[in-house]
């Protein structure tokens, strides 16, 4: 005779206890939890969509990037700056030939493009944002039900670096400690009603793993489920113990150093009046970008967001070498063209970490399983810049990409031709894809009514 095992309830988390503080442990989407196809929920509602954005300053060097074309056509020729982004070609769509008209209004400079792009209104003074970023329309329509509506994340450690804002003064901060943004997601939640403030301790969270707390209903929920979730469990709790283990080496004292001396009277806290050096150092951010994203591709998988925004670099790139003081922006603008490459080579170098930044962003979502197919399947990411060629301030012919296809929303693999129409079409045609009824967005000659139809699925 056979014992059919009892079915999987439907689980956000698993819960436990450790040194006393409730911990919660977000679970992926199973297929004990899917329909037959892995297409869907079990009850029949669709996998959720997720949406993000990903911000990298000062461009693309003209004819380094992307082969132009004159039509829409299926087909992405990435050249050299771009081509950590070939093996995702399929899962990207890139828009060119798009105009940013500013209607006589002068050009703020790594300013006016982001604003124009992600309110669709052109800026009438410099700092001001004069409308909503259209993340959070799309944090308004699908942002509900989860424990973050919105996730804003940048690499360069600063807070104050956000391209989304409800207005000129209601900018998102953003979180950019890698291990706050997992104590965030992660840590407990309790919160003890004699205290006035409470702070979990990092350092108990890491060290003695969330995992260890919620072990018996892991074990449990283990036995109740079929091999390819069992397999999908084991490597989910693999990944995040992997997290847990790159941040513990942060909460430990290093080894003693005998050519170590640490300079007295500097500040190597973040504030208002700007960033460590260190921070913006390109391989601190490439380092902190891959450990956030991790973090937040299990949040995303956990259902604890559907909304994120994600920032590379900043407008005024300030990323520079170890020893170096000239940083990407500086040399965007000083650095002479090479006679022989026709372009300038070392802010050219920078261009290309950008774009390798990018390129891991998207592979830590196609590389998470969900249902029939990946978490990049199920979700749209707009990429943009701020210039087009940052040594001009160039805001027309913005790069922007999409990454996923929107849960099957988003036709793939398409380099869209502008034509010189205002760069909002893009915009407008995301919020559609993101379940949006927007019938027109914009202002003055950026407002169009006009999606893409060529990219959207239905």
């Amino acid at each position: 005779m056979a014992f059919l095992k009892s079915p999987a309830p439907r689980r956000n988390v698993l819960r436990g206890v450790l040194n006393g503080l409730g911990v919660s442990v977000a679970l992926p989407f199973l297929d004990a939890f899917l329909n037959d196809t892995g297409t869907a929920l079990a009850s029949g509602a669709p996998l959720p969509l997720r949406f993000g954005t990903w911000y990298w300053g000062c461009g693309h060097m003209p004819g380094q990037a992307v082969a132009d074309r004159t039509t829409t056509g299926a087909g992405i020729e990435f050249l050299h700056e771009c081509e950590p982004l070939k093996p995702f070609a399929d899962k990207i769509n890139f828009f060119s030939g798009f105009n940013t008209p500013l209607d006589g209004l002068s050009n703020y400079v790594h300013h006016s493009g982001w604003v124009a792009c992600r309110t669709g209104i052109a800026p009438p003074m410099t700092g001001d944002i004069p409308g909503p970023t259209f993340d959070l329309l799309i944090a308004d329509q699908i942002g509900d039900g989860t424990r973050f509506r919105l996730l804003n994340l940048v690499s360069m450690g600063n807070p104050q670096i956000s391209y989304s804002a409800r207005n000129t003064f209601t900018r998102s901060a953003a979180e950019a400690s890698p291990l706050g943004l997992y104590v965030r997601v992660f840590g407990p939640d309790f919160v003890d009603p004699n205290s006035a403030s409470f702070t979990p301790d990092p350092a108990v969270m890491v060290r003695k793993s969330a995992l260890s707390a919620v072990l018996d209903e892991s074990k449990s929920l283990s036995s109740r489920v079929g091999a390819a979730d069992r397999a999908r469990l084991d490597e989910y709790f693999t990944s995040v113990r992997q997290v847990e283990n790159q941040l513990a080496l942060q909460l430990e004292k290093p080894a003693p150093s005998a050519a170590c001396r640490v300079p007295k009277g500097l500040n190597l806290e973040p504030s208002e009046q700007g960033t460590p050096a260190a921070y913006l150092e390109v391989d601190t951010v490439r380092d902190t970008h891959a450990i956030m994203t991790e973090i937040l591709v299990m949040a995303l998988a956990c259902n604890q967001t559907r909304v994120f925004n994600m920032v590379y670099s900043d407008a005024f790139s300030g990323l520079h070498m170890a020893g170096e003081t000239n940083t990407h922006h500086t040399l965007t603008h000083e650095e002479e063209t090479d006679p022989k490459l026709g372009y300038q080579p070392n802010a050219y170098y920078f261009n290309c970490e950008n774009m390798k930044g990018a390129a891991a962003f998207v592979a830590a979502f196609a590389n998470v399983r969900e249902g029939d197919g990946t978490l990049l399947d199920n979700s749209l990411i707009f990429a943009n810049s701020e210039s087009s060629f940052a040594r001009i301030h160039s805001i027309n012919n913005l790069p922007m990409f999409t990454f996923g296809a929107a849960g099957g929303r988003m036709k793939t693999g398409m380099h869209v031709v502008g034509n010189g129409d205002p760069i909002t079409r893009v915009p407008l045609t995301v919020m559609r894809a993101a379940g949006l009824s927007v019938e027109r967005w914009g202002q003055r000659s950026l407002e169009t009514t006009k999606p893409i139809s060529e990219i959207l699925a239905t």
